[in-house]
């Protein structure tokens, strides 16, 4: 927009505890923020246990003075995972803005999975932030692939969680990003896109990459191109998305997607950022405070 009222989200999965070199990597997310210079940015599989010991915490401190404020929400990792039951996984927002509040939400964990890896038992989350008149949400569904049947669970549990504490006051519609472990053409990514109806249940966002990009794959895991992501041995696939909430009659275009791309994809100072790679998105703002 020729005015300048762009709201710029990053989203992240940062792999800072089960990803090899995160001493490294960090300055590499360091190096892409600055780049990047966006406005909000959501981050997963951020940890910590106790002061002075979260990973986003750690970024938030090595950029310059007072650029970001920050909120995390986590669990502990199964016990079979990570004996240290002090240790919070999670997800974590970064805001140019202080944030007015914030709270996480534990999504459902599947009682009676068919396998016995704790993978399948990790406990789900989303965090909520209210920063400047936004409402921003962060996520991590349930990573195997073959547990789509409970990742339809968490997104219902999503959406509801987002219309108890959005506010519809605000002219934004909500943001949610996230590492959703799930590819464009399931269940769980159709419902949040209005393309799958679930249990009578219907709710809309706007997915950016298929918006202005459609013709290409936009791959965040791709262990073709990322030797991070080759120990998951599974194709490449688009898993990670920036979301925004329905756009429709909004005053200004508030919502409208402008602009959307990978990020954190290709090095800068040494190793790759993650296993995954991010993504960078410009979101029309009329009413971006000064």
């Amino acid at each position: 927009m020729s005015d300048g009222k762009v709201l710029r989200i990053a989203q992240l999965n940062i792999g800072s505890l089960l990803e090899p070199h995160w001493e490294r990597r960090r300055l590499e997310i360091l190096a892409w923020l600055e780049r990047l210079d966006p406005d909000v940015l959501c981050l997963q599989e951020v940890w910590e246990t106790g002061p002075g010991t979260n990973t986003a915490g750690w970024l938030a401190g090595h950029a310059a003075p007072g650029r970001w404020h920050w909120c995390f929400g986590g669990y502990p990792l199964p016990k079979e995972a990570w004996h240290d039951q002090s240790l919070l996984f999670g997800s974590a927002i970064l805001s140019r803005w202080p944030i007015e509040r914030h709270e996480v939400f534990a999504l459902p964990v599947d009682p009676a999975p068919a396998d016995a890896h704790p993978s399948y038992r990790m406990q789900a989350e989303l965090l909520h932030a209210h920063t400047a008149g936004i409402d921003a949400y962060s996520t991590h569904l349930a990573p195997p692939p073959a547990q789509a049947y409970h990742r339809v669970r968490q997104v219902l549990a999503i959406d509801d969680a987002i219309r108890a504490t959005w506010d519809p006051g605000t002219a934004m519609p909500a943001i949610l990003c996230g590492d959703f472990n799930a590819k464009p053409q399931s269940d769980e990514m159709r419902f949040l896109g209005a393309t799958a109806v679930i249990e009578g249940r219907s709710t809309y966002y706007v997915d950016g990459w298929a918006t202005l990009r459609p013709t290409e794959p936009g791959y965040t895991l791709d262990p073709l191109t990322n030797p991070q992501a080759r120990f998951l041995n599974v194709p490449a696939q688009r898993i990670d998305y920036i979301l925004v909430g329905d756009p429709f009659l909004r005053p200004g275009g508030a919502g409208r997607i402008l602009n959307t791309d990978l990020a954190f994809h290709q090095s800068l100072t040494g190793p790759l950022a993650s296993d995954h790679y991010g993504l960078v998105t410009d979101i029309a703002w009329p009413q971006r405070p000064e």
